[in-house]
């Protein structure tokens, strides 16, 4: 449904992007996934809900989309049992609309190279990182960061995904990740840019 992601196989990759018209969500499809997977996809949906508010890209009606969408992730785990998967799907469309209008930022940037370079799923690197970057995101802006915290926290242990070893990405692998993550302009995003120190601090952290 964005403007963003990658093309369809042999599409020309010069071409500019461009959205839908028309986006069919099926909750019952978009939020199917077993409990643990469904988990680390909430949190990435999170990360789109509190990071997109908080671009320099941002303008009022993505950033309410965003801040519904975080309500709804936080409301479908509240009752600490089964999750409202028709909530996780309204609450995952919103987030996407919010990324794709305000663009990625430093949360994104490091859960997208560490999936690339650490060894570690997409949603499983977003689930990991995302409660140690919020007070990062909190810090440049995203308003609804703090509150998110716990959240966050308990979207990483039902993923399975709170230590970044227990993924079995190494010490080694996080200098890589670093050094890639640093060079990412999409860190302008999101300022004052985070410099390389504080990059591999937020890796550590989660490791």
């Amino acid at each position: 449904m964005t403007v963003v992601h990658r093309r369809a196989a042999g599409a020309d990759s010069k071409l500019p992007g461009a959205r839908p018209a028309i986006v069919i969500n099926d909750p019952a499809l978009s939020a199917s996934q077993p409990e643990a997977q469904l988990a680390a996809s909430a949190a990435n949906a999170l990360g789109h809900a509190i990071e997109g508010p908080a671009t320099i890209r941002c303008s009022p009606l993505p950033a309410l989309a965003g801040h519904e969408a975080v309500r709804l992730i936080g409301a479908a785990y509240a009752s600490g049992d089964a999750p409202d998967r028709d909530a996780l799907a309204l609450g995952a469309l919103l987030s996407g609309y919010a990324i794709d209008a305000c663009g990625y930022g430093l949360h994104h940037v490091l859960s997208q190279t560490l999936a690339r370079l650490g060894g570690v799923s997409h949603a499983q690197s977003n689930a990991a990182m995302l409660p140690h970057t919020l007070a990062a995101l909190s810090s440049r802006g995203a308003s609804d960061a703090g509150a998110a915290l716990e959240l966050a926290r308990d979207l990483a242990r039902r993923a399975g995904a709170s230590r970044l070893r227990e993924l079995g990405v190494s010490e080694q692998a996080l200098d890589e990740c670093t050094d890639a993550a640093a060079q990412r302009p999409d860190l302008d995003l999101t300022p004052p840019r985070l410099s390389r120190d504080e990059i591999r601090a937020l890796y550590e952290a989660a490791l």
